[in-house]
């Protein structure tokens, strides 16, 4: 990995998914009050000092390489953070990683989450190709279809049913990516 993950910016169309900044945290508020984010199993956030800590922790994760998270600004939507997507990578040599998003309401059912993870799927492929990663997982519980599709769209295949275990209180499914 020669890239300085603290930095990275990717494009798609127009989409910028970028690192998370103080400046973000109005939205990061804001999205945390939509029921669809606040039901499934993520770090709460309330209020501005929540936001605060979600941002040092994606920091930190930027800074040791363990997860590399990017906000999704979205120029039609006025340039603010509309998602979040994440490559939690383990280590180098693993061979595989697992990726995460969410989006807001008012950009669901727009491709922006497929059109980002496609982005941040293609960049974890090249970018740490020479520590060999050559798996990525996605996971998502088995209730929520609009997950699978943009797994599926974002051209993760189905893989396996996976039990349910906490956090999650029901069975999930495994989407898989090989690199090329």
């Amino acid at each position: 990995m020669d890239e300085d993950l603290r930095s990275v910016t990717l494009a798609a169309g127009p989409l910028l998914l970028r690192p998370w900044c103080r400046e973000d945290v109005p939205a990061l508020v804001e999205a945390f009050h939509d029921r669809s984010l606040r039901s499934m199993p993520l770090a709460a956030v309330t209020d501005e000092a929540d936001a605060e800590r979600w941002l040092r922790e994606q920091a930190e994760g930027r800074e040791s390489g363990s997860r590399i998270s990017f906000a999704v600004a979205d120029a039609d939507c006025g340039g603010d953070p509309v998602g979040h997507v994440v490559l939690k990578y383990p280590s180098p040599g693993s061979g595989s990683a697992e990726v995460g998003y969410w989006t807001v309401a008012r950009a669901r059912g727009r491709g922006v989450a497929p059109r980002a993870l496609e982005a941040l799927t293609g960049w974890a492929f090249t970018a740490f190709a020479a520590d060999g990663l050559r798996r990525l997982e996605l996971i998502h519980q088995e209730d929520n279809e609009a997950s699978c599709r943009v797994a599926l769209k974002a051209g993760y295949a189905f893989a396996e049913i996976l039990p349910a275990r906490p956090p999650w209180p029901l069975d999930g499914h495994l989407h898989v990516r090989e690199a090329a």
